[in-house]
């Protein structure tokens, strides 16, 4: 990794553990997306929730974007990413963005906001929390974190905060007292924090740690995953009830189909996702079930609904 590019990131790392910082304030001025040309055409945004940094998401999902607007017909799509999960958060609970690509917990959220399940993106078996330490930090078994920080994207990443925090809860830890619990906004910050010391474990989720081996080979060969949790169910894509039926039905046909094209399977590679599926609103059912067990035996789970 360039000097240059190493001191941004790491900066990036640190500044998120700051007063001041904190990833659970809603988004004001600060907005990141791809704008659409001017033009005739209805412009609908596409917003993903903070699987990675505002520019690394821009960059990631912008093919995908371009592969639809390519075949779209009286619909253009513009990414945008936000600067946390409180600011995503937010916009849901706002219904701005009209498609969403949102967590599993989100997507909860979003169902609540006229908001409606076009389909899952990725493997269901790939939906799982992940732990990642550094090599040389000793910590070999989840009661060698008793008294050390662990870092998480927000408190309302599903794979990387909440089913990691059940693994420790049912491996004996009292997450609210036995740990530290740093909320650093996102998921390449908690990798970071424990790449630099800064957290004793990075929770995150399978394509994070994929895509930061990738990017990162000698910062990454410096350190390893140690637990998994169980899978559960993938990220969402929604489309709010107001976007006319023919535009939803264009965008869920093209997403469905990324698989059977050469054009497409390459996005999916990029988008360290194996494919979309067919999914609805009764599939994430098994969150709120999920959500229920947790919060009875680990910690409330706070989502901006107003």
């Amino acid at each position: 990794m360039p000097n240059f590019f190493r001191a941004l990131t790491i900066a990036a790392a640190v500044l998120t553990l700051l007063p001041g910082c904190s990833p659970g304030e809603p988004e004001r001025a600060l907005t990141y997306s791809q704008q659409a040309r001017e033009g005739t055409v209805p412009v609908y945004r596409f917003a993903v929730h903070p699987l990675h940094s505002p520019h690394k998401l821009l960059q990631t999902y912008q093919p995908l974007i371009d592969y639809l607007n390519a075949h779209l017909i009286n619909a253009h799509l513009e990414v945008e990413a936000s600067k946390d999960y409180g600011a995503f958060e937010a916009k849901v609970s706002a219904s701005e963005p009209a498609f969403l690509l949102p967590n599993p917990v989100q997507t909860l959220l979003a169902r609540q906001k006229g908001y409606e399940v076009m389909a899952m993106a990725g493997d269901a078996s790939d939906f799982k929390g992940i732990f990642i330490v550094r090599k040389d930090s000793g910590i070999r078994q989840p009661q060698d974190l008793k008294g050390k920080t662990v870092s998480y994207p927000s408190p309302t990443a599903l794979a990387a905060a909440i089913m990691p925090q059940y693994y420790l809860h049912q491996q004996g830890i009292d997450v609210q007292r036995d740990v530290k619990n740093a909320y650093v906004g996102s998921q390449e910050s908690s990798i970071l924090n424990a790449y630099l010391g800064t957290s004793a474990a990075a929770a995150t989720w399978p394509p994070p740690w994929r895509m930061f081996q990738k990017d990162n080979p000698a910062e990454a060969a410096q350190m390893m995953q140690i637990w998994e949790t169980p899978p559960l169910i993938n990220n969402s894509v929604m489309a709010h009830a107001s976007v006319p039926l023919p535009v939803r039905q264009q965008v869920k046909a093209l997403l469905l189909g990324l698989k059977k094209v050469p054009e497409g399977v390459a996005i999916l590679e990029h988008l360290e996702t194996a494919a979309f599926y067919p999914a609805d609103n009764q599939s994430y059912d098994v969150v709120q079930q999920y959500l229920q067990t947790f919060e009875q035996t680990v910690r409330p789970v706070q989502l901006q609904l107003n």
